[in-house]
């Protein structure tokens, strides 16, 4: 296995965990964003307040996004299986 197999395999990787994640992790600032505008519009200071919106919006979110996310993270595990023998090929 060379570097470049190694590095390529690497991208595919972390473009995956963007992949999955960015859904999730985009609804918790929008919901941040909105939670502290409200905030400073009424000036209410409650701490729970900030977290309570974000926790029940990105497990909606995650309970909804997750038959496709794990159809692409079995998609792409089926393609990495399926490169095993050239990759054990290749030495």
């Amino acid at each position: 296995m060379n570097q470049d197999v190694v590095i390529t395999l690497l991208q595919k990787m972390f473009i995956l965990t963007l992949e999955i994640s960015v859904p999730i992790l985009l609804v918790g600032v929008v919901l941040g964003l909105l939670v502290s505008i409200f905030q400073t519009v009424t000036q209410i200071q409650e701490s729970t307040l900030t977290f309570v919106p974000k926790i029940v919006g990105c497990v909606l979110l995650l309970i909804f996004l997750m038959p496709w996310m794990i159809s692409i993270f079995i998609t792409t595990v089926n393609e990495f299986m399926d490169m095993i023998p050239q990759l054990i090929g290749g030495i």
